[in-house]
């Protein structure tokens, strides 16, 4: 990998519909190596410390699709101070990396990825099916419920014409509105 400043950022959950910064560039993205996995306890965003709810890190092995978001050179550190409170600040919960990514267009660009902190307290990994519904149905934090996180990503993914199946049995599971 390169030494110069990472201009993508691949979005595989929130960052996909909810960036929070104007982006020069979108485009759909494939990361190889990793999965998008419901696997840590959300204590802030979508639950709390008393009742947590579950979002999506990326866990090793297989390929994830998602969406890549080109950084804006005006404003660049902004919104890399803006990514790292939002995806580590809070909950020191993902660690961000920087790795290749495949663009839609045939290009392979370096991309910020906040990948799951497998030592981090927060970390659930594979969680039973049953305890993961219980956790969404039950999850709300300072950005809304934890099935409308869901409902929003397999929202995205369909617009990307993306499948997902654990995500969107875990969907159905949850009631998740809009899905079947």
């Amino acid at each position: 990998m390169s030494t110069q400043k990472p201009f993508w950022v691949f979005a595989y959950g929130s960052l996909m519909w909810n960036p929070g910064f104007a982006a020069p560039e979108t485009q759909a993205a494939r990361l190889h190596g990793w999965h998008r996995a419901f696997c840590i306890y959300s204590e802030h965003y979508r639950g709390t410390p008393r009742k947590p709810g579950l979002i999506l890190g990326l866990l090793p092995g297989g390929a994830c699709r998602g969406l890549a978001h080109r950084l804006p050179r005006a404003g660049y550190d902004a919104v890399r101070r803006y990514l790292r409170t939002r995806e580590i600040d809070n909950d020191g919960v993902y660690t961000e990396e920087v790795r290749p990514i495949h663009l839609h267009d045939g290009r392979l660009v370096e991309a910020l990825v906040y990948l799951a902190d497998r030592q981090h307290r927060q970390f659930a990994g594979k969680l039973p099916t049953a305890k993961a519904v219980a956790l969404v149905r039950g999850g709300r934090g300072a950005t809304g419920t934890n099935v409308a996180y869901l409902r929003n990503t397999v929202a995205h993914l369909r617009e990307l014409g993306l499948r997902d199946p654990a995500l969107e049995e875990l969907a159905r599971r949850t009631g998740a509105s809009g899905v079947r």
